[in-house]
């Protein structure tokens, strides 16, 4: 038997930073945590050999990713991946070159980014000229919308005729032509014809993904939809076959999705697949519930409307997917057959239209609100009076140019002041979890703790990288940490990860240095040297 002693390093053990520190790892636990380190190198037993790790940096608990879509992010991988380009030229010049590689009836693939376009709208005919003769369907980061040419439209009938669908939107030109971009429910109309991703697609995504989520640390995550949407499959059997044969090295929780076309006749549907689904490293436990749609295209969920870019009031107040009403007889249904909920909330009434649903709610259960872009003041300390976990995405908590462009003019100064309250929602007793919602944006969580720290991008020029987004909002370092490691591990329900202590499950991470003593403005320059799961090395 063989155990691991990482010696050398200091630590942070989920909650603090308790500096200089060894720690013993045998048989998937940590056996003994040493402040200041160990004099000699030993085991638990006099038979076990020791490998001693040299850890020149800091020591963690791995992260857990509380909203992910590691497939979805797996895929794009494996396809035409736009999600480290930035600009229109180099998303055609990728697309292009995909293209004239790969021989396949349909380019998919997704990952760009909406202020790369006028109004956040791509073109069809940018497209036509660099794939004329097949169709192609390319979500955006955030998923609430898809770019496709002519010859995908004119595949499955959308014209000018084709009618908006009640969830989502169709741009059109000045003449009502579809000009290539759908937002929200209208990418349905296309994605519904897409060709069949494979069992095996689907596995050498998540493997994918895993390696990818590894490389950054992260050593669990919940999965924000196992469900079929946006052209895919249901992932469900993907993630139960891995976990049989031992693919699935994580411990991983999957939030079932929940059909916002369809009443609480689902839950008796959800139960057994909860069932059928949970087996070993992979446990089905929680719902995922989508109640509005994005501020970006106009489709968050606002209290008061939107402002046009005169700064003058509209008609659109964004779209709540489910009635409120049943919106709270879908979360108490849930709540009562023992299952977690997890809501996508972006705007300041689907915010408050969850936190109503979720009184009366068993705080055992562990509910979560992901997202929180607008938060009412008012609603701000229901989260710790009821027991809500807020589930922050941090890397989004700065001034780029989503934010600065397709944002703030759009919401007017009161309601801008209003975003990503991190710091309100701790001060006020709320129980910090995180996550990064891969592919919308990176799942670095180094990343986000920096951003949530700072109010900045880390490495990013201008205003994103150097004048902080209502930097009152920000977190200490420790907090954004902990939210991280032992934050979401709790969400998931595991009591025994995302922290660093005798009895622990061994989830580490090593830095190739230390946050904890480095300016404020370098967290965001940490790397990870390796990273293990249940004391095993699955990244170096």
């Amino acid at each position: 038997m063989t155990a691991t002693l990482f010696r050398g390093g200091t630590l942070f053990d989920g909650h603090r930073y308790v500096g200089r520190a060894d720690v013993l790892v045998e048989d998937g636990r940590v056996v003994e945590l040493r402040p200041g380190g160990f004099e000699t190198v030993g085991s638990a037993s006099s038979s076990t050999t020791v490998e001693v790790v040299d850890v020149e940096g800091l020591l963690s608990p791995g992260f857990t990713d509380a909203h992910v879509h590691p497939i979805q992010g797996g895929l794009e991988r494996l396809r035409c991946d736009l999600s480290e380009l930035a600009t229109r030229e180099e998303y055609l010049a990728a697309i292009r070159a995909y293209a004239d590689r790969v021989d396949a009836p349909w380019i998919l693939g997704g990952g760009w980014a909406m202020p790369a376009f006028p109004g956040g709208t791509p073109l069809a005919a940018d497209l036509d000229a660099v794939v004329p003769d097949r169709p192609v369907f390319l979500p955006n980061r955030d998923h609430h919308g898809a770019w496709v040419n002519s010859r995908a439209l004119e595949l499955v009938g959308i014209d000018e005729h084709t009618p908006d669908p009640p969830d989502g939107r169709i741009e059109r030109d000045a003449d009502g032509r579809p000009s290539g971009t759908l937002h929200e429910g209208a990418t349905a109309l296309v994605s519904r014809h897409l060709p069949r991703t494979t069992g095996a697609d689907y596995r050498a995504a998540l493997l994918a993904g895993q390696r990818y989520l590894h490389s950054l640390g992260v050593t669990g995550w919940q999965d924000a939809i196992v469900g079929a949407y946006s052209g895919m499959d249901d992932p469900g059997s993907t993630y139960r076959d891995a976990a049989a044969s031992g693919e699935l090295r994580s411990h991983v929780v999957g939030a079932l999705w929940w059909e916002r076309s369809r009443g609480v006749e689902q839950v008796a549907e959800l139960v057994e697949r909860r069932a059928a689904l949970t087996a070993g490293r992979f446990r089905a436990t929680s719902v995922k519930i989508m109640q509005d749609g994005v501020a970006e295209n106009g489709t968050a969920a606002l209290l008061e409307p939107y402002l046009d870019k005169c700064g003058h009031a509209t008609d659109n107040r964004g779209h709540s997917f489910i009635d409120a009403d049943a919106l709270q007889d879908a979360v108490r249904a849930l709540d009562a057959a023992g299952f977690q909920v997890h809501v996508h909330t972006i705007g300041d009434r689907a915010v408050r239209e969850t936190l109503d649903a979720m009184v009366g709610t068993d705080p055992e259960r562990r509910h979560h609100i992901a997202h929180l872009q607008l938060i009412h003041p008012d609603d701000v300390p229901r989260f710790g009076e009821l027991g809500v976990a807020a589930n922050m995405q941090a890397l989004w908590a700065c001034h780029d140019d989503q934010m600065d462009e397709l944002t703030l003019p759009f919401l007017g100064e009161e309601r801008a002041g209003w975003q990503y309250p991190f710091g309100a929602l701790h001060r006020s007793g709320a129980r910090m979890v995180a996550g990064s919602d891969w592919p919308v944006s990176t799942p670095d969580p180094l990343a986000a703790i920096h951003t949530a720290v700072t109010r900045t991008a880390y490495g990013e020029p201008g205003r994103a990288g150097s004048e902080p987004l209502l930097p009152d909002q920000a977190l200490d370092l420790t907090t954004a940490f902990a939210a991280y490691t032992s934050g979401s591990a709790w969400v998931n329900h595991r009591e025994d990860a995302g922290v660093l202590r005798a009895g622990a499950v061994a989830d580490v991470v090593v830095l190739d240095r230390d946050p904890f003593a480095g300016p404020p403005e370098e967290i965001g320059a940490a790397r990870v040297t390796s990273t293990w799961v249940d004391g095993e090395l699955v990244h170096h």
